[in-house]
């Protein structure tokens, strides 16, 4: 029996759930995981799952039996990623979680660059602002706008997106332009943006030099993704706080115009987050890396844009 190959397995069934999606995400035949897991049970001596038709439970032995081999898996990954040529050249599968404008906007149009760097590595990414499950659906991590609220997650800080308040055209032919954020409370409607982790609208703050007010506006449509969000206040629906390199295209076409420009709003910070129980490996830590360097090109534009624009 290769031990560190069913100890893989297990640890594989338990963290997903089932022998299925373990299977599955070790992309090897059901049986044979089965067999391994059987072999490992054999081997110590005692029982490590409890099977079901319907599901799979840890024993007390399994559960001290994961924790150590979480550990020794860990250790041995580490040593092997220290020594390997691979900490030069990283290679492998990444899979990453993010939303779709991000995507869209900034990621991908950057990835030859990304490619050019490390060939070796193969990205999958996952589009959209949905919770994550990250063991059982096998992420390695995830870019998220916004402090995480998940305890049992890492986060890593990558940067900043300046925020700035936007309205149409067509808004502004209907209603007017807002002279204070107070006006979307009472006058005026903005887009609602409906996060995932709350499943409410988000309300919107701003700042003028000592004053600092948060405002829940009134909203006629509310949308779960930043794509649709800008396309929303373009449309006429409301008024939008976005980042700024969100409302770049739109603001050139003349489809948003910036207002409240006297009040700011906090910058959106950005985070790659992962599970506790999963190592940051080399391929991982390039990404991040490179992700970094990537957001602060993009503020770099926009500063000099702005710059641009008050001269």
């Amino acid at each position: 029996m290769d031990q560190l190959s069913a100890m893989r397995a297990f640890v594989r069934v338990v963290e997903t759930g089932n022998f299925t999606r373990a299977a599955a995400s070790l992309n090897i035949p059901k049986t044979t995981i089965t067999n391994m897991v059987q072999a490992l049970e054999a081997h110590l001596n005692t029982t490590l799952l409890n099977r079901t038709t319907r599901r799979v439970m840890v024993t007390t032995d399994g559960a001290l039996y994961y924790e150590r081999a979480m550990q020794i898996l860990g250790d041995v990954d580490e040593l092997d990623s220290s020594i390997s040529n691979s900490q030069l050249q990283p290679k492998g599968r990444l899979r990453v979680e993010m939303s779709g404008a991000f995507a869209d906007l900034v990621v991908i149009p950057a990835l030859c660059d990304f490619y050019k760097r490390y060939p070796q590595i193969r990205l999958d990414i996952g589009v959209g602002d949905r919770l994550v499950d990250y063991i059982a659906e096998n992420v390695d991590c995830a870019l998220r706008a916004g402090t995480p609220k998940d305890q049992s997650l890492i986060a890593r800080k990558v940067g900043e997106l300046p925020i700035a308040t936007y309205a149409s055209p067509i808004y502004i032919e209907n209603f007017g332009i807002p002279v204070h954020p107070r006006d979307l409370e009472s006058d005026h409607f903005s887009v609602g943006y409906l996060t995932a982790q709350a499943g409410r609208v988000m309300s919107m703050d701003f700042c003028k030099g000592d004053e600092t007010i948060e405002v829940n506006p009134r909203y006629i449509v509310s949308v779960n993704d930043a794509r649709s969000y800008v396309n929303a206040a373009v449309s006429g629906m409301g008024v939008a706080t976005t980042a700024r390199f969100m409302a770049k295209d739109a603001l050139a076409r003349g489809e948003l115009v910036e207002i409240l420009d006297s009040w700011t709003c906090d910058p959106l910070p950005l985070y790659i987050v992962y599970p506790q129980t999963r190592h940051m490996s080399n391929k991982v830590r390039v990404f991040v890396d490179w992700l970094v360097k990537l957001v602060q090109s993009l503020r770099t534009t926009e500063q000099v844009e702005l710059l641009r624009k008050v001269g």
